[in-house]
């Protein structure tokens, strides 16, 4: 029996350690085959908007060096259907349970947050800004200081749940990013989403995905993942959710003293199903060699 506390306090909600899946790259159905989920602080469920989205056209998954790109667009099947299945599943489980919430304007990401209003088994939303503003041309609405606040004020007021705000990292200053969603009313923040990156098969003279660019996952993206946690963890007051190639304890353990207060694992998910609980092991494990009682006693440990 272990004598480290890995229990933590994120946003106002108890988790018994802290690790969680990330958006998009967990299924509960599936992933529950491999272990017991309650044995995680808590699961993010994939993004869903008002309405069922199609996502983008094939390919929209290839790997790369260090990782793997993306162009999935959150083909979801909408958030009735997450109420009618995904959150009824997830009741038989000790978990925490994050839904990911998108949009393509104002009004539809306020009408998701809606629609959980009244779902039980709900216990923070997670807010995904990087989703292109139709009406503002297609900027993503995490690229831009005033757009970001003026989102996040507005779901704030429609969202009973804490609400994480997830951060772009496909900007020129993470921190004045963060700044605005901390202004906006965002309870906590989640960082980083996926990089931009591109592949090209040269011997069929095309790139590897169908919309070309992608988001961009995996280990070799941590260094910029834990730069930029450190960086907001300096410049605001909120939790940090830390995320950006995972791949054990120690990664884990890594954004903690760089200031976050819970992990995400994304693409360690589909490389190992188990990833999230042999992660959280890892990093029992390590913390009790270093000597470690409490994970509170390392967060953001880095001056």
């Amino acid at each position: 029996m272990s004598n480290v506390n890995l229990a933590v306090n994120f946003a106002g909600v108890e988790m018994k350690n802290p690790v969680v899946t990330a958006s998009g790259t967990f299924n509960p159905q599936a992933h529950s085959k491999f272990y017991d989920l309650s044995k995680l602080g808590g699961v993010t469920l994939k993004g869903v908007a008002d309405v069922p989205w199609p996502g983008n056209p094939t390919p929209r998954i290839a790997e790369t060096y260090g990782g793997m790109l993306n162009s999935v667009g959150l083909h979801n099947p909408g958030v009735e259907v997450l109420k009618a299945e995904d959150l009824p599943f997830m009741k038989q489980f000790d978990t925490k349970v994050i839904v990911n919430t998108a949009g393509h304007s104002i009004a539809e990401y306020c009408r998701v947050s809606e629609a959980l209003q009244d779902a039980e088994g709900v216990d923070l939303v997670e807010l995904n800004i990087s989703c292109p503003n139709v009406k503002e041309g297609g900027v993503n609405f995490g690229t831009n200081p005033q757009m970001v606040e003026e989102v996040v004020a507005a779901v704030k007021k429609c969202t009973k749940q804490p609400l994480i705000v997830k951060l772009s990292p496909n900007v020129t200053n993470i921190v004045d990013i963060a700044k605005a969603a901390e202004a906006g009313g965002a309870d906590a923040l989640s960082l980083i989403n996926t990089l931009f990156g591109m592949r090209i098969d040269i011997y069929r003279r095309r790139p590897v995905l169908a919309q070309k660019m992608g988001g961009f996952s995996g280990p070799a993206i941590k260094p910029v993942a834990v730069r930029m946690v450190y960086q907001v963890h300096k410049a605001v007051n909120l939790p940090l959710l830390g995320m950006g190639g995972i791949m054990t304890g120690e990664d884990a353990i890594e954004f903690i003293m760089a200031g976050a207060t819970i992990v995400a694992t994304g693409t360690a998910n589909l490389v190992d199903p188990t990833a999230p609980v042999r992660i959280v092991g890892e990093m029992e494990a390590v913390l009790e060699k270093m000597g470690v009682k409490d994970i509170n006693e390392i967060r953001g440990v880095i001056d």
